[in-house]
């Protein structure tokens, strides 16, 4: 719990609220932290694109060891339509998920090469019409590869902090990030996936969260050192 401070005809009027404000949130984590605009590695969009559809239920350190051999053989959406599946399948094995994640990257390299002439699109509805591209891969794309805000890539580490702040109510992924947009200014939504994710590693964990370390231990509606139960639960 915190509360804010206003005042009436020069009468301070206390005001209380469950959790951290977006504001405080924001200002707190760009001190704590300065991470990159994505933790994967890549040269370009095409790239980053691949990258983080290999990232689905994948560790960026996983898909950062697999993609360099994979980028040497593919620099263009037309080297991954002509690699075989085969191939395609043993170079991201080792991601998980390989049968669906090969089919969605040489359908969606298929269709950026028929409808786009070979460019990555710069907007959430043609990225979200590609194979296998949600509004998380898109939004990550967007920001990383083009300074585009067009929404906030709410993957677990965001979604996980956004209940455990009280930031948000729902458990839905299309939910959180609905709320969250409508809470933090667009210019910041591209940054938050990085600074959100950043602090679900360092402090917010998934398990054995370590709230005696948090900046927001205090106003955190789910801060285990003031007694409180996990609302990512």
């Amino acid at each position: 719990m915190v509360f804010l401070i206003f005042y009436y005809s020069h009468i301070p009027i206390f005001l209380f609220v469950e959790h951290p404000l977006p504001i405080t949130v924001l200002r707190a984590l760009k001190k704590l932290y300065r991470p990159p605009r994505s933790f994967l590695r890549w040269r370009t969009p095409l790239d980053l694109l691949v990258a983080t559809v290999l990232s689905a239920r994948c560790t960026d350190a996983q898909v950062n060891r697999v993609t360099p051999t994979l980028f040497a053989r593919c620099r263009t959406v037309q080297d991954y339509v002509e690699l075989p599946r085969k191939e395609l399948e043993r170079l991201i094995h080792s991601c998980g998920t390989f049968h669906s994640k090969a089919t969605y990257i040489h359908g969606l390299c298929g269709k950026i090469r028929e409808e786009h002439r070979g460019r990555v699109p710069r907007t959430m509805e043609a990225l979200t019409a590609l194979p296998g591209v949600g509004r998380k891969t898109a939004a990550i794309v967007l920001y990383g590869a083009f300074g585009l805000n067009e929404g906030i890539a709410t993957d677990t580490h965001v979604m996980r902090l956004a209940l455990r702040l009280g930031l948000s109510k729902h458990h839905a992924q299309e939910k959180i990030e609905h709320d969250l947009m409508k809470l933090f200014p667009r210019k910041e939504w591209g940054r938050m996936n990085a600074l959100f994710i950043s602090h679900g590693r360092a402090v917010c964990t998934a398990r054995n969260r370590k709230c005696e370390r948090c900046v927001f231990q205090r106003g955190c509606p789910s801060s285990i050192s003031m007694g409180k139960g996990d609302r990512a639960e």
